[in-house]
């Protein structure tokens, strides 16, 4: 029975055992003791290569050392190579101040990647089954996880230089303990699993059995879930990575500006996996801080009427609105002031990268773009002086009569909060201002006819 369901299992998921070289996850239990043995039976029908990897964490003392030495027993017993490590997992906790389970599965994980690269198999295989993917899928959602990690346990995934195949996934518990008597296996038992200060031992010994009464089948159909779900996660992945790539204007190693414009035309179902991609690139280490809630505060900012804001994210995330843009940015940036002076013809490059060119030109010559200005000469007292803004910055504007703040010129034209410390200004030698480059320019700005000499002044982004 376990055979012929594994053997389905496998064939529509178009995978075969056949050459396969495997390391096998064993613990001792009986679904890891039932996998092995069930690999171990088709070895020479497959002409299957298979090395039995265990891991004690030590958490038992006596106790989980008897459970090395009993799958070392069981292997010997059958010429299946054996390898095994003890790990000090709780000394690790106590040093990391670490989860339990999240440290034991690290050092498991590091000792079968080690196996993996020493008998120069491809293929680690654990012995998941279909309560497992019951309890997981039901712990995620109850949490509160989205995309594909509702999506539970997968059959198959990448894993250091191969890949992790889970063939029970098909099959209850009780099917495998049932296989195990069949076969006269006498596997070992984790008291740890009857314990209730674990949340998976409440879904197991609350939950499962309600949901199996209902339908006895109910593990098929979340397993049938968790691969509509995976197959339908890859689509709306990729169909999000085209929409985010034309909405990310700028894209950096620790920041990224995206147009809300644009991010609100994305249809629904991708804007939240869009926020979730941005963060996936930007976090190297995703903190366990971070969650669903999190998600909702950046859309709370992006639908709030006032045109900016910021929000602290874990790590040191800054996202922060300034009218259609949404900057996504570690350690929020403070630009040093800057301060240049020309008195003669030449070119000063700014800490921005931009640069600003002055030069002498006479009135035949014809200058009409934003990123040139022209003054009278005998109006402009030298130096010309390029720096930052100050705190009571005013100036006249061309075409208008009296004087603007420049706090008021940024907000009329969306200029970024975050770009406003670093904008050029741009003033003559009694410091009055000639020119915000690429936004105003002062009223005397421009060719007069009865004037012969100009100071043009160039700005180079």
């Amino acid at each position: 029975m376990l055979e012929a369901k594994v053997a389905a299992f496998l064939e529509r998921h178009s995978f075969t055992l056949v050459n396969k070289k495997l390391v096998i996850g064993v613990s001792g239990g009986p679904d890891s003791l039932g996998l092995l043995h069930y690999m171990w039976s088709q070895r020479k029908k497959k002409n299957l290569s298979i090395v039995a990897a265990h891991v004690d964490h030590m958490f038992r003392g006596q106790q989980s050392l008897e459970d090395a030495l009993f799958v070392q027993s069981f292997c010997e017993a059958r010429s299946i190579p054996f390898e095994m490590t003890r790990i000090n997992v709780p000394e690790i906790i106590q040093q990391t101040k670490g989860n339990s389970q999240t440290e034991a599965r690290k050092a498991r994980y590091r000792f079968f990647e080690k196996i993996m690269e020493k008998y120069q198999h491809e293929y680690l295989v654990l012995g998941h089954h279909g309560d497992d993917q019951m309890e997981t899928i039901l712990m995620r959602l109850t949490r509160g996880s989205t995309g594909s990690a509702r999506a539970g346990i997968s059959f198959l995934r990448p894993f250091a230089s191969g890949v992790i195949f889970r063939p029970f996934l098909s099959l209850t518990k009780r099917e495998i303990e049932e296989y195990c008597a069949q076969h006269q296996i006498t596997p070992r038992l984790d008291p740890s699993n009857e314990k209730d200060v674990y949340s998976r031992n409440r879904f197991r010994k609350q939950v499962l059995p309600f949901l199996k009464a209902e339908n006895p089948n109910v593990h098929d159909h979340f397993q049938r879930f968790s691969e509509d779900l995976i197959e339908d996660e890859i689509l709306l992945q990729e169909l999000t990575v085209q929409k985010m790539n034309k909405v990310m204007k700028t894209r950096e190693k620790n920041k990224i500006i995206m147009d809300i414009n644009e991010f609100l035309q994305v249809p629904i179902p991708l804007q939240r996996r869009g926020i979730q991609l941005i963060l996936n690139y930007l976090y190297h280490v995703k903190p366990a801080a971070l969650s669903a809630l999190h998600i909702d505060q950046i859309f709370s900012l992006i639908q709030h009427p006032h045109p900016s804001g910021k929000l602290d994210f874990p790590g040191g995330l800054n996202i922060i609105r300034s009218y259609t843009q949404l900057s996504f940015q570690f350690d929020e940036i403070h630009y040093q002031t800057y301060y240049f002076e020309l008195a003669k013809p030449g070119l000063i490059e700014l800490p921005t990268g931009a640069c600003i060119e002055m030069d002498i030109i006479n009135k035949e010559t014809t200058v009409n773009h934003p990123c040139f200005a022209v003054f009278p000469a005998d109006k402009v007292p030298l130096p010309v002086k390029i720096r930052t803004r100050k705190t009571a910055d005013r100036m006249s504007l061309k075409g208008m009569s009296g004087t603007k703040k420049l706090k008021d010129i940024f907000i009329d034209s969306k200029v970024p909060l975050q770009e406003r410390d670093r904008w050029p200004v741009i003033t003559d030698g009694k410091d009055e201002i000639l020119w915000l480059p690429g936004l105003k320019k002062a009223n005397h700005e421009g060719i007069d006819p009865t004037i012969c000499r100009y100071i043009l002044i160039t700005y180079h982004k």
